[in-house]
C-alpha cells in the first residue's frame, strides 16, 4: 500500500502494475464464497485457445468482462469470473505436428497414445501463454477454479452429455456432406471455415447435343466429373420438354437425368445447374430428393481418382486439365477469367475447403435450437444490443445438423465401441465397453466441450455448491462474429442439460476492433495493434481505457495510437491532481462508503456545492451506462467530468481563497468518489491513488458509490455563467495571440465580488491603475471586461475578425427572420423547427449587439 508521504511525482505503470496484481491474488479478492441463495454475480471467459496470445480482439472482450466484474464486486455481490483454456483440436494438433515435422517426424511415427502424451508435455511447457497476458491486463479472475476443456472434471461432463444426447437419439452417425481441409484431414465446422473473395474463373459448358443440349457454369469444373444430374427449376418453360430426359455427360460417357428442384434460381445464369451431391452442400440436397446417386471423384487429400486421364492429379490441377479437354471438344460456350466468388479456406493452414461426402457424427438440433430461440423470445434471455436479436433467430431458425465428429488425435475421443459383427453401443462415465470392442478414433469438434463451458466449469453433472450459487451465470459477453457459433451452441447445451435453464441471462454483444480510420484490422495492412506493446508503453489501464472509449453494444471499435498516448495523459492527470489534493491536506470523508456529499461540512460555498451536485449527476450516469454496457458513454462521462470539470475548474478555483468552505475536504471527497466510479476501467491507477488517499486496505473492497439526493442546480447555474464568462475572455486572449501566462490590466464591471478574485486570477488579469485605457469590450452575461491591450494585440486584426464575426451574425438575423416571416413555413414546419429559429434569432441578436459594442471599444486604427 503506497502511502500519501511515498507517492511518488510521477506515475510510472510498470512499478504499479505487477506489485498490485499480486497483492490483489495474494489477498483472495478474487475468490468468492459459493453460498448458494446469496446474490451473486458470474461469468464464464469465453475460453481462449491453448495455443493463443492475447490480441487486441481479446483485450477489448477482457477489458468489458473486467469491468463489469468489478463494478459488480464493488456493488456487494459474490462474484465469479471464470477462467480457462479449449484445447482447440486443429490448432493444438498443427503446433505439435509442426514440431515434429523438423524432427523429420509425423504423428503416425509416434502413434496415438505417444503423439498424445507429446502434446500434453508441450501443453504443460508452452501452453496457455495468454494467461499470464490476462494478469498483465489486469484480469480479475478467479485463478483457484481455473479450468481447461480437457481436464478430467470437464472430460467427464463431455462423456456425460454424449451419452444424454446419443440415448434420447439426438446423436447419430450418418453420411453426409461437410467441409473437408484436404491438409488437416479433418471436418471442419462451419467458425473453422474463413471465406475470402478469391480470383478465379467461371466456365460455361455444354452437355449434349443439338436441341437436347444444356448449358451450365461452374467455378469448379473438376467436379463435373462426378456430376449425377443437370437440375432445372420445375416453371422455367425454356427446358420444360427436357425434364425427364437424359443427356450424356462430357468426358464420362454417363448418361444423367435433368430434373426439376425449386431450389434452382431461373434468373441466374442459364437457369441450369449441374448437380454433384458428393462434392457440393446444395447438389446433395438436391441429390437426397431426387434419389440420385452420390459419386465421389477425389480422395481425402483433394487427388482425383476417378478412372480416366485426370486420375492422380490434384484438384487445383486437374481444374485447369478438365477445362482444357472440354475446350478440344468444343463444348466451352463461354469463359469468364478473372471471376471473384467466395471462397472457403481452413481457419488453421488456409487450404482451400473441399465439400465431402464423409461418415460423420451429428446432433441432431432441431429440438435443441427451438429452445433456444424461445428462450430469447420470451425474455428469458436477452440480447443486447436488441438489434441484434434477428440475426440470432436467424441463425437458430435455419440451423442445420451439426458434425461434431473431428479425425484428430488431440481432443475428446467419441465414446462409442464397435463390435466385431458391426455392434455399437455408447459408453458413459464410469461404465465399461464389451470386450474386445474397439473405440471410434475420431474425436468430437471442439465446440462441443466449449458449448458445455458455462456448466461444466461450475462441476456438472455434480450437484456442486458452485453450480447452485453461479449458475445460470449473469452475463456472456463476447463478439458478435461468434454469436451464431458458440453462442447458440452454449443455449442449446446448457437449457438441454440444465433441465430448461439458461446458461446465462444477457448476451452482450460488442463489435471489432479497428482502426482509427475504421479499417479492419490486418497484418498486409499493417495497421495491426499488439495489446501488449500499448501496456509496454503506455500502462494497462491506458490500454483498457482506450479500447472502453469506444465500446458500445453492437459497435465496432476504433482505436489509434494517439489516443493510447491521450488514455496515459489521462492517467497522469489523475495523479497530478491526486497529488495536488493530497499536497494540501486532502481527506477522504466517505473512506469508501456513503452516498454524495455524506459527511461534508453544511456551510459549503457555490463551487464546492457545484462539484458535489455534478458528482452525484455523474454517479448516477455512469451506473446507467454501466447497466446498459454503454462504456464508451461511461468513459466519456467520466473523462470529461475529471479533466475538465474537476482538474481545469474545481481545481484552479480551490486555489483562490475563499472560494472553498474547506477545499482538503471536498477534494478529497471527490477524488474517493471519482477513483471509486473509474477503477472497473482503469484498476491499477485507482488502486494506488486511493489507497494513498484514504488509508483503505485496497479500492477493490470498497463499496459502489451512491448518488445520494445532493443536487444544487442553483449553484450549477451559477457557476456555470461563471464559466461562460472565463472561457470567452480566454478565447478572446487566445485569438490575440497573447500568452496564457501574459497579464492585461482590465476592469471587470456588474461581476459578483464573490467571483472577481477567481476571475482575475483565472484570467491572469490585473486590476486597473492610473492611466488605464481599455481598448477592447466584452459583454458576457450582464458583465462587461475592458482590458487595455494597448501594445499588446494587433487591433487591426481584431477588428478584422470581430468584422468577419459581426456579418455571420448579421446574416444569421437575415435568414432567421424570413423563415419565420414565411407564412408556408410558419404553416408547415414543426414547432420544435420554428422555436429553434426563434432561439437562433434571438442569439444572433445578442451576438450582434456583443460585437458592435467590442468594434466600439476598439481604439482607432
Amino acid at each position: 500500500m503506497t502511502s500519501r508521504a511515498d507517492l511518488p511525482t510521477q506515475y510510472t505503470p510498470a512499478d504499479v502494475e505487477g506489485r498490485l496484481y499480486e497483492r490483489w491474488i495474494d489477498g483472495g479478492h478474487f475468490t468468492p464464497d459459493a453460498v448458494p441463495g446469496k446474490p451473486h454475480f458470474s461469468i464464464v471467459i469465453p475460453p481462449p485457445n491453448v495455443t493463443g496470445s492475447l490480441h487486441v480482439g481479446h483485450a477489448l472482450d477482457h477489458s468489458i468482462q473486467d469491468a463489469l466484474i468489478r463494478w459488480q464486486r464493488m456493488r456487494g455481490a459474490a462474484t465469479l469470473w471464470l477462467p480457462g483454456m479449449d484445447h482447440a483440436g486443429i490448432a493444438t494438433q498443427n503446433v505439435v505436428e509442426r514440431q515434429l515435422a523438423k524432427e523429420d517426424l509425423s504423428r503416425h511415427d509416434l502413434g496415438r497414445e505417444a503423439f498424445v502424451k507429446k502434446v500434453w508435455e508441450w501443453k504443460a511447457e508452452s501452453g496457455g501463454k495468454i494467461l499470464g497476458q490476462m494478469r498483465r491486463l489486469g484480469d480479475s479472475v478467479d485463478w483457484t477454479r481455473e479450468r481447461f476443456t480437457m481436464d478430467e472434471g470437464l472430460s467427464r461432463a463431455v462423456l456425460t452429455i454424449f451419452k444424454r444426447l446419443y440415448d434420447d437419439g439426438l446423436i447419430y452417425r450418418a453420411e453426409r456432406i461437410i467441409n473437408w481441409c484436404p491438409r488437416c484431414l479433418t471436418a471442419l465446422s462451419d467458425i473453422e471455415v474463413e471465406h475470402s473473395e478469391d480470383e478465379g474463373e467461371l466456365v460455361s459448358i455444354r452437355y449434349g447435343e443439338g436441341d437436347a443440349s444444356i448449358v451450365v457454369a461452374t467455378t469448379r469444373a473438376e467436379t463435373m466429373l462426378g456430376d449425377t444430374a443437370v437440375a432445372v427449376h420445375p416453371d422455367d418453360e425454356r427446358y420444360t420438354h427436357l425434364v425427364g430426359t437424359e443427356i450424356e455427360l462430357p468426358l464420362t460417357g454417363r448418361r444423367i437425368p435433368i430434373v426439376a428442384d425449386e431450389h434452382v434460381d431461373p434468373a441466374f445464369g442459364t437457369g441450369a445447374v449441374k448437380v454433384t451431391p458428393a462434392h457440393d452442400p446444395n447438389d446433395f440436397e438436391i441429390g437426397r430428393r431426387h434419389d440420385l446417386p452420390s459419386i465421389s471423384v477425389m480422395d481425402e487429400r483433394g487427388v482425383i481418382t476417378a478412372h480416366g486421364p485426370f486420375q492422380g492429379l490434384d484438384r487445383l490441377e486437374a481444374r485447369p486439365a478438365v477445362v482444357g479437354a472440354l475446350r478440344e471438344q468444343g463444348r466451352i460456350v463461354a469463359e469468364k477469367r478473372p471471376y471473384v466468388h467466395a471462397v472457403g479456406h481452413c481457419s488453421r493452414c488456409k487450404t482451400v475447403v473441399e465439400p465431402r461426402v464423409s461418415l460423420q457424427w451429428f446432433v441432431k438440433v432441431a429440438p435443441l435450437a427451438k429452445a433456444a430461440g424461445d428462450a430469447v423470445r420470451d425474455g428469458r434471455v436477452r440480447i443486447v444490443p436488441q438489434e441484434m436479436a434477428p440475426r440470432y433467430f436467424e441463425w437458430v431458425d435455419n440451423m442445420h445438423d451439426w458434425c461434431i465428429s473431428r479425425q484428430l488425435w488431440w481432443g475428446h475421443r467419441i465414446p462409442v465401441w464397435y463390435g466385431p459383427g458391426g455392434e455399437m453401443t455408447c459408453v458413459g462415465p464410469g461404465e465399461e465397453p464389451p470386450e474386445g470392442w474397439t473405440q471410434d478414433t475420431d474425436v468430437l469438434d471442439t465446440w462441443f466441450s466449449s458449448a458445455l463451458w458455462p456448466f461444466s466449469t461450475l462441476g456438472w453433472p455434480d450437484d456442486t455448491p458452485e453450480l447452485r450459487a453461479f449458475y445460470p451465470t449473469s452475463v456472456l459477453v463476447t463478439g458478435y462474429d461468434i454469436l451464431f457459433f458458440w453462442v447458440a451452441r452454449m443455449m442449446m447445451f446448457g437449457l438441454y442439460a440444465m433441465d430448461g435453464v439458461e446458461p446465462f441471462k444477457v448476451i452482450a454483444l460488442h463489435g471489432m476492433v479497428r482502426d482509427q480510420f475504421g479499417k479492419k484490422m490486418s497484418k498486409s495492412f499493417g495497421n495491426v495493434v499488439d495489446p501488449l506493446d500499448w501496456i509496454d508503453r503506455y500502462g494497462a489501464d491506458a490500454t483498457r481505457f482506450t479500447l472502453l472509449r469506444g465500446a458500445n453494444p453492437g459497435s465496432d471499435v476504433a482505436v489509434s495510437e494517439e489516443w493510447a498516448q491521450g488514455s496515459r495523459n489521462f492517467c497522469n492527470k489523475l495523479w497530478n491532481a491526486t497529488r495536488f489534493a493530497l499536497l494540501n491536506g486532502a481527506t477522504s470523508v466517505a473512506g469508501g462508503v456513503g452516498a454524495v456529499g455524506e459527511g461534508l461540512p453544511e456551510d459549503l460555498t457555490v463551487a464546492d456545492r457545484w462539484i458535489v451536485s455534478r458528482l452525484s449527476s455523474v454517479v448516477a450516469e455512469v451506473e446507467t451506462h454501466f447497466e446498459r454496457f454503454e462504456f464508451a458513454k461511461a468513459c466519456e462521462t467520466l473523462y470529461h467530468f475529471a479533466w475538465d470539470e474537476f482538474c481545469d475548474w474545481y481545481v484552479e478555483l480551490s486555489k483562490v481563497p475563499g472560494m472553498s468552505t474547506d477545499a482538503s475536504a471536498v477534494l478529497g471527497h471527490v477524488l474517493d468518489v471519482l477513483l471509486r466510479l473509474l477503477h472497473p476501467l482503469t484498476p491499477f491507477v485507482t488502486e494506488e491513488l486511493w489507497t494513498a488517499l484514504t488509508g483503505g486496505e485496497t479500492i477493490v473492497a470498497a463499496s459502489w458509490p451512491r448518488p445520494g439526493g445532493f443536487a444544487d442546480p442553483d449553484a450549477e447555474a451559477e457557476i456555470a455563467g461563471f464559466q461562460r464568462l472565463v472561457t470567452e475572455v480566454r478565447r478572446f486572449r487566445a485569438d490575440q495571440g497573447l500568452k496564457p501566462g501574459q497579464r492585461v490590466a482590465a476592469s471587470l464591471e456588474g461581476i459578483d465580488p464573490a467571483y472577481e478574485e477567481a476571475a482575475r486570477t483565472l484570467l491572469r488579469l490585473t486590476p486597473p491603475e492610473d492611466g488605464f485605457s481599455p481598448t477592447a469590450s466584452l459583454p458576457v452575461d450582464g458583465v462587461t471586461v475592458r482590458l487595455d491591450t494597448a501594445g499588446v494585440i494587433d487591433v487591426a486584426a481584431e477588428r478584422a475578425r470581430l468584422e468577419k464575426d459581426l456579418a455571420a451574425a448579421r446574416k444569421e438575423i437575415a435568414q432567421a427572420e424570413g423563415k419565420l416571416g414565411n407564412e408556408q413555413f410558419m404553416a408547415k414546419a414543426p414547432e420544435k423547427v420554428v422555436a429553434k429559429t426563434r432561439s437562433r434569432l434571438e442569439q444572433a441578436r445578442t451576438d450582434v449587439a456583443r460585437l458592435e459594442a467590442q468594434l466600439a471599444a476598439l481604439p482607432s486604427a
